[in-house]
């Protein structure tokens, strides 16, 4: 069930509206990451946010619904700017919201989107939007840039070890059961799709379809699960693996087998002795998953094994790759895992076509809003002087932490080609004044309509670009 955007705020939002200098009937506020674990941001998230939250028009019942609770929950509660806003617009959110586009790779410090009241009687809505606003870009965008920043690594080890074209499956997303929601499966599982193909969060493929219009986001594989292996019991492991083979295996097809139930070793052993014939015959690429242990050390011993019995091809860059058999790892994943599996198999000469990797909670779940240290600040009010509008900076500057130190005035920002600076609105920037500048923000949102949609497939070019 939807809840109305009234009730997707803090508490402490609902003793605002009468805080700001008298007069005050416009407030400008942006969302920024302030840097944290890597310097460029992949942005998204703003569509989702509108299409789910914001485009629903207020109503009465959702307004009696947020005083009661608040009025209980010890809060002062604005009705009247809220029945102005039914009553008067039809229930339709009075601010303008201005974004970058979804999946550019911008760097931290930079405006990313910016959002303002259309009316003056909703001065206090803008702040007010913060809390779901806020949340639907910092997770959203740290998770994708997360992601991004695996790719990286990956795409590294291929381009000198292998091929490089292989890079959309190489990092699958097993995070559905690790993170707190599903719309955090969603929205994170989209974040990710924004970089490579691959994912078994079912709810991210809806999402993409939902927001982005993706007839289909992302595939997986037929796999095992420790269950369906076990059942058949320790003596009966072979068993397991040959109906599955026999039941999903397809030529020229990957299929998955999670092969760490009783000792890795010598499952790889049996894949190269018992199995091997029925590998063959199958035609189907067999991606064998430990899923425990160290993961280089497992990863690196698991492809000698199995380069034992299946034998390997030296590709054009001098790296071995095996015949037949690939290796998954889907535990223990993250960035400085998958750099030291991957070196660990150069130091071997297996090139990284040899091996995927499987990411959860590392991917989705492990991260907040301090990873990015994202923030949503107010820059400038529009204060009523008789008969004149005046607009105000408006910043913070903490003595104690310089990093909090936020922009002022109407911001926006500029892009050149790939670059991007932040500066306010109608001033070109003075930095590398040789370039030509345009302003990257584009209006998204106004009066309760989204004015500007993108595609799935848009928003993946501007992340592969």
């Amino acid at each position: 069930m939807r809840s109305s955007i009234i009730l997707m705020s803090d508490s402490y939002k609902s003793s605002q509206w009468n805080q700001y200098p008298a007069g005050t009937e416009y407030v400008y506020s942006y969302i920024e990451s302030r840097g944290g674990d890597w310097d460029k941001t992949l942005f998204a998230g703003v569509r989702p946010c509108i299409k789910l939250e914001l485009t629903g028009p207020i109503t009465m019942a959702d307004i009696d619904e947020a005083e009661a609770s608040g009025t209980a929950h010890g809060e002062p509660f604005y009705r009247e700017g809220w029945e102005y806003i039914v009553n008067e617009l039809g229930g339709k959110l009075p601010v303008v919201i201005k974004a970058a586009q979804e999946g550019c790779l911008i760097p931290t410090k930079n405006v990313l989107v910016t959002i303002e009241n259309t009316d003056p009687k909703c001065w206090w809505l803008t702040s007010f939007l913060e809390t779901a606003l806020l949340r639907a870009v910092w997770y959203m965008t740290t998770v994708a840039t997360n992601s991004y920043e695996s790719k990286k690594i990956i795409l590294a080890a291929l381009e000198k070890t292998g091929n490089p074209s292989l890079i959309d499956f190489k990092l699958h997303d097993f995070g559905a059961r690790g993170v707190s929601s599903s719309e955090s499966a969603m929205l994170g599982g989209i974040g990710h799709l924004f970089n490579f193909n691959g994912t078994d969060t079912v709810e991210a493929l809806v999402g993409a379809r939902r927001y982005y219009g993706a007839e289909m986001a992302g595939f997986s594989i037929p796999a095992m699960e420790h269950s369906t292996v076990t059942s058949w019991g320790r003596d009966k492991e072979v068993d397991s693996y040959r109906n599955m083979l026999k039941t999903h295996g397809k030529a020229g097809a990957p299929i998955a087998f999670v092969s760490d139930s009783y000792d890795i070793y010598n499952a790889c052993k049996l894949w190269g002795t018992e199995l091997k014939q029925d590998v063959i015959d199958s035609g189907a690429v067999v991606v064998i998953r430990p899923d425990s242990g160290e993961p280089s050390v497992v990863v690196t011993k698991c492809l000698y094994i199995l380069e034992k019995y299946f034998g390997s091809v030296t590709n054009a860059k001098g790296y071995r790759v095996l015949n037949n058999v690939r290796v998954i790892q889907g535990d223990g994943i993250n960035q400085a895992s998958i750099h030291s599996i991957l070196f660990t198999m150069d130091l071997a000469g297996f090139s990284a076509d040899n091996v995927a990797f499987g990411q959860g909670g590392a991917l989705l779940q492990q991260v907040n809003r301090d990873t990015m240290r994202f923030a949503m600040k107010c820059s400038a009010i529009g204060v009523r002087d008789g008969d004149e509008l005046v607009w105000r900076d408006v910043f913070k500057d903490p003595i104690t932490d310089s990093g909090k130190v936020s922009k002022k005035g109407r911001v926006t920002l500029y892009k050149s080609g790939f670059d991007y600076v932040s500066g306010v609105e109608g001033q070109q920037p003075k930095a590398w004044a040789d370039k030509k500048w345009e302003v990257a923000l584009e209006e998204v949102f106004r009066n309760g309509e989204l004015l500007r949609d993108i595609t799935f497939d848009e928003v993946r070019t501007n992340a592969r670009a």
